[in-house]
């Protein structure tokens, strides 16, 4: 057995979840470990989530290319640079401190980036935005505010859904289509999930509430579902 850093072997030890600590050994038995082992041997049908489940533990794994038995090409996994792991994280999760969560609450003002609906620090979470599973934190990872932003709980599930269904992220996985998705940049998108849609959230909070009711009275005064009902009202004072 290769003789491994000491923060590693901790790091190791500590790892519950499951399919890491699969990879994890495997590899320390023998130095890499391939797709088809996760699927054939070990039953995970879809052995990139293997793969990130180690890396989210702040394990750096280094992907590439060889050929199986029968001469297919396969991806395999094996340790990156062991001097480079990330102690701060927790069940896979990077750990944001108090004071990086409340600059970014500062910055927004206690907004949600995507809904812009205002809350309780503690009731927002602290998002990248480029899904951990596209370009992970990177070798040189520095926390940089511009690299994350705060959104509620409905607005992160909301966000989690579409992005996983998305074909950047069963494919290519390139950080600069996030970039220019409405789920990486709110406030600046070309697309939503590789689809042309334009988005906008609406939310009504305090003495707006009243205003909201009475939209909807009228929306159903005139049988129309709310939301056209808003776009007819939009397109009438833009003349369209």
């Amino acid at each position: 057995m290769k003789d491994y850093p000491i923060e590693f072997i901790k790091l190791a030890e500590s790892i519950t979840n499951k399919r890491a600590k699969i990879v994890i050994d495997h590899i320390i038995e023998h130095d890499y470990i391939t797709t088809e082992d996760l699927e054939k041997t070990y039953g995970y049908n879809h052995p990139p989530r293997a793969a990130r489940d180690v890396r989210e533990a702040g394990i750096p794994l280094e992907t590439y290319k060889l050929k199986s038995a029968e001469g297919k090409s396969i991806a395999a996994y094996k340790f990156g640079d062991l001097t480079k792991i990330q102690n701060n994280r927790v069940d896979g999760r990077q750990i944001f401190s108090k004071k990086f969560k409340k600059q970014l609450y500062d910055a927004s003002d206690g907004h949600c980036f995507v809904c812009n609906g205002m809350f309780e620090e503690r009731y927002l979470q602290v998002d990248h935005r480029v899904p951990y599973e596209i370009s992970g934190d990177g070798e040189n990872f520095q926390q940089e505010s511009k690299d994350y932003m705060l959104l509620c709980a409905s607005c992160n599930r909301s966000k989690s859904w579409s992005c996983e269904k998305c074909g950047n992220w069963t494919g290519d996985k390139d950080p600069e289509i996030c970039l220019k998705c409405y789920w990486g940049c709110p406030e600046n998108y070309e697309h939503i999930s590789l689809e042309k849609i334009r988005r906008l959230e609406l939310l009504w909070q305090g003495a707006e509430v009243d205003f909201f009711d009475a939209l909807k009275a009228e929306a159903i005064k005139g049988d129309v579902a709310l939301p056209e009902y808003i776009k007819e009202i939009l397109k009438v004072g833009l003349g369209k």
